[in-house]
């Protein structure tokens, strides 16, 4: 087995997230700008020559079949027929639940870092195509560049923005998107907008309202924000986050936390750590 090599999984926020209808098969149809964060989880993998793939601290309660970077280690394995295999370990600092795509993330660096090491030799958008077959985030992490996203959140362009801070708490619960989709009072028909329009046009979450009822800490949470910008919940949820043009802005916000509240200060990315890996 070789040495272990790091590879980062940073965060992502969603600046905006419109559902604008729902496909025959009842997937949704989304809008939203993906801002990649320099505030993540780090996967550390070492190579190893039998074939085996082993998650050497799994999350608990997280048995290998719902493991992402195990099923993305396998999925890569099986579409190219490596005979590779490796050792994973997770740091995890990101939530569960969070809405800031942990998970998500975690299996993109997997997949980036393997195809690197397992000299598989896939482009960028064979690896986005794999990466969907594990979840809707899965792809703009591939993708590597603050995205506007359209589909199922796999139709992706690349968009400039600015240099940022952001205050991001976590409100102490863990949100399943797939409850907060499948909710009877989810807007499923905001009117679409186009890329240019963003960011100077009026935006949200649609899912907010969905996830500030059935989980109303995140209503605290955001009220609690909203005192030192604009506040909004990134994903299904739970973490909220504003943005700021300067570290020392974002950091007075966290220093002003409650002893009861948990976040963190990131700084928003232009590309993913490890887009030079690929292509």
């Amino acid at each position: 087995m070789t040495p272990y090599q790091s590879f980062p999984a940073p965060a992502k926020l969603n600046l905006f997230l419109h559902v604008t209808g729902r496909r025959p098969d009842g997937y949704h149809l989304l809008q939203t700008a993906f801002r990649l964060i320099d505030h993540g989880d780090t996967v550390h993998i070492a190579v190893r020559d039998d074939g085996r793939i082993e998650h050497d601290n799994p999350l608990p309660g997280v048995p290998a079949e719902s493991d992402l970077i195990i099923r993305a280690a396998r999925l890569l394995q099986s579409h190219t027929g490596s005979k590779l295999g490796c050792n994973l370990r997770l740091d995890k600092r990101l939530p569960m639940g969070g809405g800031v795509g942990g998970g998500s993330s975690d299996a993109a660096t997997v997949l980036i870092a393997l195809n690197h090491l397992w000299r598989t030799g896939l482009k960028r958008a064979e690896l986005q195509a794999l990466g969907l077959q594990l979840g809707a985030d899965v792809p703009v992490f591939v993708f590597g560049r603050n995205a506007f996203a359209e589909g199922v959140g796999e139709l992706l362009q690349e968009i400039s923005l600015p240099p940022q801070w952001y205050s991001v708490l976590i409100p102490p619960v863990s949100v399943p998107t797939a409850a907060i989709f499948s909710d009877p009072g989810l807007t499923r028909d905001t009117k679409p907008i186009i890329m240019a329009a963003f960011p100077s046009c009026q935006v949200r979450n649609d899912l907010e309202t969905v996830a500030k009822r059935k989980y109303p800490v995140i209503a605290e949470y955001l009220s609690w924000l909203g005192q030192y910008g604009e506040a909004m919940m990134t994903g299904s949820g739970a973490c909220v986050f504003a943005a700021f043009n300067t570290q020392a802005e974002a950091q007075r916000v966290l220093d002003a936390l409650p002893a009861t509240m948990q976040g963190f200060v990131a700084q928003g990315l232009m590309q993913h750590p490890l887009f030079d890996l690929l292509d």
